[in-house]
């Protein structure tokens, strides 16, 4: 038996289809569902759409009482007013633009023909994580204001379950579709993260290098992009640190096994360089990897390399075209440890060597001012001993006397703004340096969808749970991905963010009036953006 029940959630009361029932053992069992909420103005009930139509195909159809007016001008010029069932107003823009975009891309079938039961609850779930930067637990808010796929309630409990719902079968076979439909006509790109989890009940959580910094154990995630479209493709999770020499081979020849007629194309940062792992795939005559790495300034390598150019990279014959300001860039052939040739990119960033230049100084001039105050302060007593010489002294009115460590600002200055990337077959800088910055876009991407889904500190104790979560943002990513790559082509990133553009998109509403939709009038900068993406106008 149903009934309807309400509850006040902040400012807003909502409207629940209560459930009652007996279970298999025969106890009393109660579900509720969202279908509506109370307009804080008028007090009138306003149900979602999905809901009246459920319930009209009960045939028990909720009248909507006629109580908005709206005022029309007539042929003869005469004022009348027409009586409204003014039934909803919600946000559909964004929504819209995004599913519309998965349906281009292909991602929506492959999704609906993988899991055809939850694929909706996905998708919408995956959609929130992009529109919005709050936790998935306001999910449920955002889908009661937005017309969505029917999806019913999207509350907390609603997640839960949905994250147990299907397991690695499932995963595994839209990867498998996926990764054939990106890779027909392109190679592939592969790019590692690391996630931190407070849990000690999964067994894929090791310690290993964490990016954050952070004393938490984690997981890596390795994913591979398409090197064209910029999508991603692949992901896997496994455990312990990529710097481990057969952890990473024996990654790449998982995902070598996984799309086997295709060559990878690897871009890596330097928190994931070793000289083992650079050997390794050097040496591998039978994968021949190609790949992208950032060499960091801990390696003798890099400092030779900036050496040997520091006076002469300033030209305009080196000069390498990027979003922001012009850099410089310059490509060597250079011997390798184990005496195998790489290309070496030795990058320079002035506007950032600046910026860094200035940032240290001013860093190095406050600790000074904290040690005079208080030399034997311990919060800053390693970066004191770090970039400070402090010594007792009768002669100074503190009794010390400070200095600043020349020797190590000069050697942390004489880094700033370079950057250096081998690899074993790309000649065009501007290439490389190309691939390796999207990359690390696609990355950002990632990390706030990390921080959406709270995956940046997994709180799950299931390992399904985990890697359910870790999918959806996947998803998610799939379409940031394909936004972020057609911004660029079309410049559009020198007018408005991202973040920016879902907003100018979400502000297209959708009104239902007796039954009938319609849609918003749009702007001009509106029908643009639908215009550039290949989108067709959404008509109501």
């Amino acid at each position: 038996m149903s009934s309807e029940t309400l509850q006040r959630i902040g400012k807003y009361t909502y409207i629940y289809e209560s459930t009652s029932f007996r279970d298999s053992q025969g106890r009393p069992r109660n579900t509720k569902q969202r279908i509506g909420k109370i307009d804080p103005k008028t007090g009138r009930k306003i149900y979602k759409q999905e809901y009246l139509d459920k319930m009209a195909a009960r045939g028990t159809p909720i009248a909507i009482p006629p109580t908005d007016a709206i005022v029309t001008l007539s042929n003869d010029g005469i004022y009348s007013t027409i009586v409204s069932a003014f039934d909803t107003l919600a946000n559909y823009g964004a929504y819209y633009f995004l599913r519309s975009i998965s349906d281009k891309i292909g991602m929506a079938t492959i999704l609906n023909e993988i899991i055809p039961d939850y694929w909706k609850e996905v998708f919408t779930l995956a959609c929130f994580l992009i529109c919005s930067e709050r936790p998935v637990m306001y999910c449920e808010d955002w889908v009661s204001e937005t017309k969505t796929l029917p999806v019913g309630s999207m509350s907390s409990q609603r997640i839960s379950e949905l994250l147990v719902a299907f397991g690695v079968g499932e995963r595994n076979f839209f990867y498998t579709l996926w990764g054939k439909h990106i890779s027909e006509q392109e190679y592939i790109a592969l790019d590692i993260t690391s996630i931190s989890s407070y849990s000690e009940l999964m067994q894929e959580c090791e310690w290993g290098y964490n990016r954050d910094h952070e004393d938490l154990p984690q997981i890596n995630l390795c994913m591979l992009m398409g090197e064209k479209s910029r999508l991603p493709v692949f992901q896997t999770v496994y455990s312990g640190s990529i710097k481990d020499v057969s952890t990473l081979i024996n990654t790449l020849k998982e995902v070598s096994a996984l799309i086997p007629a295709k060559e990878m194309q690897i871009v890596m940062d330097k928190g994931f360089f070793s000289t083992k792992n650079i050997n390794a795939m050097l040496d591998d005559r039978e994968e021949r990897y190609r790949f992208i790495i950032a060499v960091p300034f801990t390696h003798g390598f890099a400092k030779k390399q900036v050496e040997s150019e520091r006076k002469d990279i300033d030209q305009p014959s080196k000069t390498i075209l990027t979003d922001d300001a012009p850099i410089r860039g310059v490509h060597k052939v250079r011997t390798w440890v184990n005496e195998k040739k790489v290309h070496s990119h030795i990058l320079y960033n002035p506007v950032k060597a600046l910026k860094e230049r200035n940032d240290l100084y001013g860093y190095v001039t406050g600790l000074m001012r904290l040690a005079n105050e208080n030399p034997e302060n311990k919060e800053y007593r390693s970066a004191f001993e770090k970039y400070l010489i402090i010594r007792k002294s009768d002669k100074t009115p503190s009794g010390y006397t400070i200095n600043s460590r020349e020797d190590v600002i000069a050697e942390k200055e004489s880094t700033t703004g370079w950057m250096v990337l081998i690899s074993n077959h790309m000649e065009d800088t501007q290439e490389v340096y190309d691939i390796y910055r999207t990359k690390d876009v696609v990355e950002k991407g990632f990390n706030r969808l990390k921080n959406c889904l709270n995956l940046g500190r997994l709180h799950v104790h299931s390992v399904e749970r985990m890697q359910n979560k870790i999918f959806i943002g996947f998803i998610a990513l799939i379409i940031m991905s394909h936004i972020h790559r057609v911004m660029s082509e079309n410049n559009l990133y020198k007018q408005m963010t991202m973040d920016k553009l879902l907003i100018n998109l979400s502000k297209i509403k959708i009104v239902t009036i007796n039954g009938r939709q319609i849609i918003r009038p749009l702007t001009k900068v509106q029908k643009r953006i639908f215009k550039i993406f290949g989108i067709e106008l959404p008509v109501g």
